[in-house]
């Protein structure tokens, strides 16, 4: 069977986290009652004029330096004809010739090692309206329509559905870290039309191209790519026609269904914006800008897997949120040195388990990094031992506090005076005569059900390690 490649490029449309419209000053709070955050700018009426967000901007050139792209310093907007219910004027404002970002790209992990995925521009433009469908009729919501965007257009470099996940989990990271957007896909803040071809293997040239439309789930388009890869496949094997067009993904069906025959750049009938004036930008203005850039989640990867002494795995599930990476490094830098990893393994396993049953972020739990770092550090001190302070920290996660005013306040502190635990362990033993003879008959699991009877005794405040050091001492010793 002859071997055929997938070659697959994203056009990326990601809301921009600024708190008005693009072309003018309507409010962009989400869930806000259908029509009501419009105006004559954003609605298109005749005599209204757009003025430029300057915020909007700023944020392109923040995610064009991100990503590692050339800013153009004069970029100028066009207008997009076209007729359709969720564009009122009958046209949208976006930028075709001239884009303020060009070139950049983003480096994805794949099984054969890095992959670098280019990205062809970056292009500011308005949202349009939302359309929603019902049983008997369509309505239009144009509280959306303005939304200013960047649509982050990739190079063809993505050659499988996983590859595409990563790039866009790659590229929602970085974004998020830098303040541009919120990237919640939930409220439709970023979106992607796939394109996708196949083409037999040592065939340079490109296959025809399919593109599915608004795809606003990572899930939806995983599943979108692989239907629509097997389904082109099939048809080139065989011996059919592919035809360049635009498909739209069914979740229920499972399969990506026609809509309309693709469009070209001269459909849309592009001329420069008469009501704009083009965007310039100067060599000082994007330097100020460049200061204000975060650590990229990579680069932040890398410096705590050396600062902290924590592995790659941990590294990546801690940066995988900025919130976390934050909290964790704040926690981590309050204790003493060589604790990064304790820390980490908190983080990981018990504070990340209340995250998730709670539903809440880092960002609003009453847990802080100082409660937690004392925690990591009254169990390295010996003050409390491990269970001790697994039950603690639920409590301070849901209603904050000193865990070391706590731990005296209650009497909690580790009991470790060994004339102490050798009394317990006296008790025990004299309680549990025929699990000490099974020891010495040979089942040395009965060792620690002993150790958790002393545990249990001391009601939990002994020493653990202690413990099982004077109970394997006693029965050592044929006690």
């Amino acid at each position: 069977m002859t071997p055929y490649l997938v070659t697959i490029g994203l056009e990326t449309h990601v809301q921009l986290k600024t708190a008005t419209k693009m072309f003018c000053g309507c409010s962009l709070t989400f869930g806000e009652e259908p029509n009501t955050t419009v105006c004559p700018v954003c609605m298109g009426y005749p005599g209204a004029l757009p003025v430029l967000n300057r915020e909007a901007v700023r944020l392109t050139v923040i995610s064009g330096l991100m990503l590692g792209c050339e800013i153009s310093r004069h970029s100028i907007f066009d207008r997009k004809n076209y007729f359709y219910p969720d564009m009122s004027k009958d046209y949208q404002i976006t930028q075709n010739t001239y884009p303020l970002c060009l070139g950049g790209g983003v480096t994805i992990e794949t099984p054969e090692g890095p992959k670098r995925i280019r990205i062809h521009h970056i292009h500011m433009e308005e949202d349009a309206a939302k359309i929603n469908h019902y049983a008997r009729f369509s309505g239009v919501d144009f509280n959306r329509c303005g939304t200013p965007l960047i649509e982050i257009v990739s190079e063809p470099d993505l050659a499988s559905p996983d590859e595409a996940m990563a790039y866009l989990h790659a590229l929602k990271q970085i974004l998020v870290y830098a303040g541009v957007s919120d990237c919640n896909l939930e409220e439709g803040n970023m979106r992607s039309d796939v394109n996708i071809s196949v083409r037999p293997a040592g065939q340079e040239q490109l296959g025809t191209k399919v593109e599915i439309k608004n795809m606003n789930t990572f899930k939806g388009i995983h599943a979108a790519l692989e239907y629509e890869i097997a389904r082109q496949l099939a048809v080139v094997r065989g011996g059919g026609m592919l035809v360049q067009e635009t498909r739209r993904w069914d979740p229920e069906l499972g399969e990506t269904q026609s809509m309309r025959s693709k469009e070209n750049a001269l459909d849309y009938r592009y001329f420069p914006e008469p009501d704009l004036v083009p965007v310039e930008l100067s060599e000082a203005q994007i330097e100020s800008w460049r200061t204000q850039l975060p650590e990229a989640p990579a680069v932040r990867r890398t410096r705590m897997m050396a600062e902290y002494g924590i592995p790659e795995y941990d590294a990546g599930v801690l940066a995988d949120v900025k919130e976390n990476a934050d909290f964790f490094e704040a926690a981590a830098r309050a204790c003493k040195p060589g604790l990064g990893k304790t820390v980490s393994n908190w983080f990981m396993t018990e504070v990340m388990r209340l995250l998730s049953e709670s539903g809440m972020g880092v960002d609003v739990c009453a847990l802080t990094p100082a409660a937690l770092a004392e925690l990591v550090t009254l169990v390295d001190e010996g003050v409390i031992n491990g269970p001790t302070a697994k039950e603690l920290l639920p409590e301070v996660f849901a209603k904050g506090g000193s865990p070391r005013t706590i731990v005296d306040e209650r009497g909690l502190a580790q009991v470790s005076d060994v004339a102490v635990l050798e009394a317990f362990i006296a008790q025990v033993f004299a309680e549990n005569v025929k699990t000490v003879a099974d020891f010495h008959a040979g089942k040395k699991a009965a060792a620690g059900f002993l150790v958790g009877q002393v545990m249990k005794l001391s009601k939990g405040k002994a020493d653990p390690k202690q413990v099982g050091r004077l109970v394997a001492e006693r029965l050592a010793e044929g006690q």
